[in-house]
């Protein structure tokens, strides 16, 4: 069988076709090779603070200690703040928990605890003295 010029002529184009396509695929690979070069840092390099947006910590449930109200839980991993926390009120716990986990307002949870607006106002604005008092007399000396 013969070739034909005219098969012999697209055959050269097409090779030429693909010579182009590879050596473009190539010089693709490399600037992008080039440009992840320029982008990346090793960690030796990294700052603490950037080195600190790449850590991840683990949070478990046991780590903390949970407290609930209206069926919101408050967890609190320091033990002093929990233990402070533990020795306010039921009442005014209940009014902390909701504060701090939902963010309502006081006649918010006024509605929910059955109290006014003032009356939840004066048993956080207490609470949350109590525990600044507690965590304090807790905290060592010039710390």
């Amino acid at each position: 069988m013969e070739s034909n010029p005219r098969d012999y002529g697209e055959q050269c184009r097409f090779d030429a076709f693909c010579k182009k396509v590879l050596r473009n695929e190539a010089r693709a690979y490399l600037r992008n090779m080039k440009r992840q070069r320029e982008r990346e840092a090793f960690f030796s390099d990294l700052s603490q603070t950037e080195l600190d947006k790449l850590c991840v910590v683990d949070r478990y449930p046991s780590d903390s200690i949970v407290f609930s109200s209206h069926g919101y839980d408050l967890h609190i991993d320091n033990e002093l703040v929990a233990e402070a926390f533990s020795a306010l009120p039921q009442m005014e716990q209940s009014i902390l928990i909701l504060h701090c986990t939902l963010d309502l307002a006081d006649g918010e949870i006024g509605n929910l605890v059955g109290m006014s607006r003032s009356a939840v106002q004066r048993h956080r604005t207490r609470a949350l003295q109590e525990l600044r008092e507690a965590l304090s007399a807790l905290m060592p000396k010039g710390g």
